[in-house]
């Protein structure tokens, strides 16, 4: 079984769509990396260091330093699919990141988001 590309991708290549999607509703890019830092445990140092090696989603998952146990609350469709029935892990982490990014341009608080 291939890969799906994403896995492959590095993060750097997504992340300024990130920036992009928060912005066009008047968010911040720093609330697109407080949402990467909650959900995945890196520091910003971390997480800017992955952004520069262009690290893969697949690696930048695997050796995030605590996945959000709390990521299991994130609940709802994105691209189609519910996140909660996503088998496969990776793909999973992805699209729980994807659901995040989508709540913060609709306007979600950040409590919400992080499921405080």
């Amino acid at each position: 079984m291939t890969k799906h590309k994403i896995y492959t991708m590095s993060v750097a290549k997504v992340y300024p769509h990130y920036i992009t999607k928060a912005e066009k509703k008047g968010r911040s890019k720093s609330e697109v990396d407080e949402i990467i830092r909650w959900l995945t445990g890196y520091s910003q140092e971390e997480l800017d260091a992955q952004l520069e090696k262009k690290t893969d989603f697949e690696t930048f998952f695997a050796e995030a330093p605590q996945l959000n146990p709390s990521r299991s609350l994130i609940k709802g469709i994105i691209c189609g699919v519910r996140v909660e029935d996503i088998e496969e892990p990776t793909m999973q982490e992805i699209r729980y990141l994807d659901k995040l990014i989508d709540e913060l341009a609709k306007g979600k608080a950040m409590e919400k988001i992080m499921r405080k």
